[in-house]
């Protein structure tokens, strides 16, 4: 799409579809911008019937618990929310109406024009390494702030009195999608494992999403790629570009971990060891060393070296994300780690292989299309027991009884965790990493992960 159909004089009603945080703030941006703008919402509870307030209040026109598509399909663009998936009605009635579909990412980016931007993708890891990004940066010396997917919408940045030098952009797949004019100072793509598989026809359009990120590389591009991930370097090796390397296992990677020992590298040097970097698990290595090579590009591309001293620092401090991997607490020599965001089997997977302690595991929420039997032997070597609980959990227990006891519960989640605290042992880890969605239970992921540390805290 032609980002200036966002720009100048309003040339008919805009339509944005969805009211959660990025289409209220792509709202408020339209309408500051002089544009009618027609939003509507499915939905009826506080937050969007605030929303709904709110913008009314600024003059836009508004729909709360319907969507009136003969409106949508007469509008002149539709923006639509990421959480708002692509088969829904007013989608699908402004795509048959020939209408413009773009998404919230496209609208900021038209009115940030010029925008110096890190864009992360991948389908675990992009919210720890953007926000690694935007940390690294800022002890660089740099203006910087995290944006997109991970909470803060980027049209709210563009509503903002004063750019930030630098936006670690986050981007899921179905941003990408409506994205088409995106092209990044640097590209990060961490790793590619089915997801989404409940909104995508197959695994193979999932990764074409995840492929426009590369849409318009040139010359003076820059790419961050996993060479320990095939289909994901696979995705990056025709772009036009330059391309750096991050490995937990290759040690000539620009960015590796030197295993035996305990030491992340740049460039074939020390950058910090492993112990002093306050993250669980491998996969947070990789994204620390994802992370250090983007903001490393972004701050000098030409002498990567430069950074190091600031990137070491900065990793030092860095902390986990809210319901990533996160310790909330630890009651009767017990360890209880928050990893809600784990809504898919792969993150889930790698949550366990983090893990060094014996192991309660709750697994269950609403069902995304993915089996669950690839986590049987990882949690064989360490689950003391696995609850599985709400929609999905006759799915987890067929998939791995028969590996490994499974003991299935209902909807209940202070039930669900109350029995976790039975069958934890001192010594113990109770691990939240369900690889589910939460909504089937919960409004998202952090109601969840704030209702298993409330009640984790009960003990």
């Amino acid at each position: 799409m032609n980002t200036a159909v966002f720009r100048g004089r309003p040339a008919g009603e805009i339509a944005v579809i969805g009211l959660g945080k990025s289409g209220r703030a792509a709202s408020e941006l339209l309408a500051s911008d002089g544009h009618a703008v027609y939003a509507s919402d499915t939905g009826e509870d506080e937050a969007t019937v605030s929303a709904a307030a709110d913008l009314a209040a600024r003059g836009v026109a508004t729909d709360v618990g319907r969507h009136d598509l003969a409106r949508i399909a007469r509008a002149s663009v539709a923006v639509v929310s990421p959480g708002v998936p692509p088969d829904a009605e007013p989608v699908r009635a402004a795509q048959v109406a020939g209408i413009p579909v773009s998404s919230e990412i496209e609208l900021a980016l038209a009115f940030l024009p010029g925008l110096s931007y890190v864009a992360v993708t991948g389908t675990n890891g992009k919210s720890t390494t953007t926000a690694l990004v935007a940390h690294l940066l800022r002890h660089l010396g740099h203006d910087a702030i995290a944006a997109g997917n991970i909470g803060l919408p980027l049209s709210e940045v563009a509503l903002g009195a004063q750019r930030p030098e630098w936006v670690a952009l986050e981007l899921s797949s179905f941003q990408l999608h409506d994205t088409p004019s995106l092209d990044p100072a640097v590209g990060v793509l961490t790793n590619l494992s089915p997801d989404h598989l409940d909104r995508y026809a197959s695994v193979t359009a999932y990764y074409a999403d995840k492929a426009r990120m590369y849409a318009n590389a040139r010359a003076t591009s820059w790419w961050v790629t996993n060479s320990d991930d095939a289909i994901a370097t696979g995705l990056a090796a025709q772009a036009a570009g330059h391309r750096v390397r991050f490995s937990l296992r290759d040690l000539d990677a620009e960015a590796a971990y030197d295993r035996a020992n305990d030491q992340l590298t740049l460039l074939g040097k020390q950058l910090l060891p492993r112990r002093e970097l306050a993250l669980i698990g491998d996969h947070n290595i990789a994204d620390a060393l994802a992370g250090s090579l983007a903001a490393a590009i972004a701050h000098n591309p030409g002498n990567l070296e430069d950074a190091r001293q600031s990137i070491a620092e900065g990793l030092q401090s860095f902390r986990a994300l809210p319901h990533r991997l996160q310790v909330v607490g630890e009651f009767g020599n017990v360890l209880w780690i928050d990893d809600s965001k784990a809504t898919n089997v792969s993150s889930a997977l790698v949550a366990i292989r983090g893990m060094t302690r014996p192991t309660v595991m709750l697994l269950g929420g609403r069902h995304k299309g993915e089996p669950y039997a690839a986590l049987a032997e990882p949690l064989k070597k360490v689950a003391r027991a696995v609850i599985a609980y709400g929609e999905a959990a006759p799915l987890v227990l067929r998939d791995l009884r028969r590996a490994l006891p499974v003991e299935q519960l209902g909807m209940n989640f202070a039930e669900v965790v109350n029995r976790a605290r039975e069958l934890a042992q001192p010594g113990d880890v109770v691990l939240l990493s369900p690889a589910c969605s939460s909504f089937d239970m919960f409004k998202n992921y952090e109601e969840r992960g704030r209702a298993f540390a409330r009640l984790a805290a009960l003990s």
